[in-house]
């Protein structure tokens, strides 16, 4: 055995006194390497250390301490700088590849950033670490010495932590620092020159926040510099940091999606002479999905049409398993802002191999449909195929051919493909009306901004039947996809939508029996059922309120393995099968389709099978995160936008009532604003949770949830996306059900006050 090599296990050679006892060296070197087993035992043990030997360990390891070479943890050693296997991180950065950055929750042990690896165990399912997450995480020492010392793996994301937070520095007149936080409700910080950490006014900026202090603002200090508000796309970039979404991506995603050749013909099936068209927005730089219908010649289907759909063939570029996989995994969709779009693929792959462009061969996974006169689904087929569309269409363009005004690119087509498409999307629509989705009113808002990235006005793009058409055509595509797989008895991401909660349900009936409207008790409620409560109200004064309360009795939709049916569709199996460009569980759905029925070999694996479950809680959470940030980003904008217009007044619409106020739409803009309850003055409101309204205990009016107010602004906070607004319309009488329920509950505050108060014996 040579000197100083560590013996480990029963079987190794026996030493005597002072014989092969390591070096200084050799101990650190064993301690760094081994941080899960580097207590006094551990090296007594790997280094065959008895007797006196230990003696020796005892009083080298005493004097490697003294020095500073080593610090005792608990039971174990380590090298200062070094982190344990397991270990807690704060997640402050990312690289300019787009890499989380940490650094050790309770110490400064590590001489440089840890790059966190975005990978989840079962004890992290479901959560997607962001930049201001605290996460538990085992680390690896890299080998590599010119990078980063230690990678990690996260294991589970805590709670947000409570003492950081992101907002813009900024640099006073006097010379003051300040961050002015982006979170709603939050207080401005005072910065000390020795904590600015290099930020400079303008900086989107990460805070560790201190304790107040009794005269003047709150401490901060800043710990990293996320990026710059003076480019014109700031305000998304807020959003984007704020929730921790990935809009970088790593040079090896670049370069394996920059290194992707077209795929050829083999194992595909030629469909390039079928005229598949794409209709999309005006706007849209990526076309993943193209449509076609004609006549059913088959007599024995009289009036029946066969629908084909071909979506881009992403399964054929991104493979499992690559860089490209693990990124988009890691996005679980692209994200849409006003001014910008973070993708889940680099353009080389979405706006370009994928994207199914006008006279250029795309591959592309399809199905061909058959329906009957009526609407019903006779048959369908997958197929893996080459195409060419022979056009690219925007919505209102295809739809003003329809109407009678073709234009140059659309009237060649007019007659051979457009118009059997609209009388194809009439079968699909017959078998739609019977199966009747939940029929929401809800129009869309859309914000228009200028050149230099402010609003310049928000629009509702009309709603045209070619909007319904693609709309209908995918749905459709989706259920085929879920009843193949289902029938093939292959795992699957399905897009699920529950029934509302009993206790949803509940709340509804109580709500709509204070407008006058009954619902009886007992059977869960279908969409017929929603839709038939729409109908009477269609027109009448209750109509938004209506509705409104509707779309809040739902659940939220999210991805699962488990098929729970779509309840808003109406659906009993269905899985998203038609943007596999935006969306990872499309992907996921496309190579399941692969593997299910033998086209190819880059379908679905029995390793992504196995984790299914953790992957639709991922991107179940990456879709909710999205949402949220694009919620936010608009109403920044649109605050921004209002900023100017402090005591304007507007018409609006109560969509929000709590306790603290009421929460004011203003629908021209589709963005909220908050009037406080002590600030509506004249009587003590109470919230009344049955008919969602605040109604004066004396007068027995109030607001509620959809009534047409008017307000004036008077506060904007427009890095939170806040405005606060005060009341100009006078409170309305509500319903006889309203007022014997404040009624009631006066009665009981009355004797309660006439009640003798009981001392402290008295007390239970």
């Amino acid at each position: 055995m040579e000197r100083g090599s560590p013996a480990f296990g029963p079987g190794a050679h026996p030493r005597t006194a002072g014989d092969f006892r390591p070096s200084r060296e050799e101990l650190l070197t064993y301690i760094e390497e081994n941080p899960d087993r580097s207590g006094k035992r551990d090296l007594a043990k790997a280094f065959s250390l008895k007797g006196a030997d230990r003696v020796w360990l005892k009083e080298t390891l005493a004097g490697l301490h003294d020095e500073g070479l080593i610090e005792k943890e608990r039971k174990r050693l380590r090298r200062p700088g070094t982190l344990p296997p397991v270990t807690v991180l704060d997640i402050f950065s990312r690289d300019a590849d787009g890499t989380l950055l940490a650094r050790p929750a309770e110490r400064d042990g590590a001489d440089s950033p840890i790059v966190v690896a975005i990978k989840t165990t079962k004890g992290g399912r479901g959560s997607a670490p962001g930049v201001g997450d605290r996460v538990l995480a085992k680390t690896f020492r890299n080998d590599d010495k010119a990078g980063p010392a230690y990678t990690a793996r996260v294991m589970k994301v805590f709670e947000k932590r409570a003492d950081t937070a992101l907002g813009v520095f900024r640099t006073l007149a006097d010379g003051r620092l300040r961050i002015i936080p982006v979170e709603r409700g939050k207080s401005e910080f005072e910065v000390a020159e020795e904590n600015r950490n290099g930020a400079r006014d303008g900086d989107l900026v990460e805070i560790e926040t201190g304790r107040s202090i009794r005269y003047g603002l709150p401490q901060a200090k800043v710990l990293s510099v996320v990026g710059s508000l003076t480019s014109e796309k700031a305000v998304s970039m807020i959003a984007i940091h704020a929730h921790g979404i990935p809009h970088i991506f790593p040079r090896e995603v670049l370069a394996e999606a920059d290194a992707a050749a077209s795929v050829g013909m083999d194992g595909r099936e030629d469909w390039r002479d079928l005229p598949l068209v794409t209709i999309d927005p005006a706007d849209a730089k990526d076309h993943d999905d193209a449509v076609l219908a004609v006549p059913d010649t088959d007599p024995a289907n009289p009036g029946g049409v066969v629908a084909t759909v071909a979506i881009a063939d992403v399964a054929a570029y991104v493979r499992t398993g690559s860089a490209l996989d693990r990124e988009a995994l890691n996005r679980g969709n692209s994200v849409y802002f006003p001014d910008r779009v973070v993708p889940m693929l680099p353009e080389r792959i979405s706006n370009d191999l994928c994207s199914l462009k006008e006279g250029v061969d795309r591959p592309a996974l399809a199905v061909r449909m058959t329906f009957a006169a009526d609407g019903r689904k006779l048959r369908h087929s997958f197929h893996r195929v080459m195409m060419r569309s022979i056009a690219r269409l925007a919505y209102p363009q295809a739809q003003a051919a329809i109407d009678g005004t073709p234009d140059e690119r659309t009237a060649p087509i007019l007659d051979t493909v457009l118009k059997p498409l609209w009388d194809g999307y009439a079968v699909l629509k017959r078998g739609r009306d019977k199966r009747q989705p939940l029929d929401l009113d809800l129009p869309e808002r859309k914000i228009l901004l200028k050149p230099d990235g402010t609003v310049d006005r928000v629009i509702v793009p009309e709603r045209l039947d070619a909007h319904r058409l693609i709309e209908e055509f995918m749905i459709q595509a989706n259920v085929a996809a879920a009843e193949t797989l289902e029938g093939k008895r292959q795992k699957l991401v399905y897009r699920v939508h529950d029934a509302p909660s009993l206790a949803k349900q509940e709340a509804l009936r109580e709500f709509l029996h204070s407008i006058g409207i009954s619902l009886a008790r007992g059977a869960d409620l279908r969409t017929a059922q929603f839709n038939h409560i729409l109908e009477r109200v269609r027109d009448g004064e209750h109509e938004a309120l209506v509705n409104e309360v509707v779309l809040r009795t739902q659940m939220q939709a999210i991805y699962s393995p488990d098929n729970l049916g779509h309840f808003g569709l109406n659906l009993r199996r269905y899985a998203h099968f038609t943007s596999p460009i935006r969306r990872y569980a499309d992907l996921i759905v496309h190579r399941a389709l692969i593997a299910a029925l033998g086209l190819g070999k880059d379908g679905l694996t029995a390793g992504q099978e196995e984790r299914l479950d953790d992957i639709s809680g991922l991107i179940s959470t990456t879709e909710r995160r999205a949402m949220a940030a694009e919620r936010e980003t608009v109403d920044r904008l649109i605050a921004a936008h209002l900023a100017e217009r402090i005591d304007g007044e507007f018409d609006g619409r109560v969509s929000g009532v709590t306790r603290a106020g009421l929460f004011v739409q203003l629908p021209q803009f589709g963005t909220d604003g908050f009037v406080p309850v002590a600030t509506l003055g004249g009587d003590y409101y109470v919230f009344d949770e049955t008919t969602r309204a605040l109604v004066g205990e004396r007068t027995g009016k109030g607001f509620q949830l959809a009534d047409a107010v008017s307000v004036k602004l008077v506060e904007v906070a427009p890095l939170a996306g806040a405005l606060r607004f005060e009341m100009l319309s006078e409170p309305k009488p509500m319903g006889s059900a309203t007022r014997s329920f404040h009624k009631a509950k006066a009665r009981q505050k009355r004797a309660r006050a006439s009640q003798p108060r009981r001392g402290a014996r008295g007390r239970r």
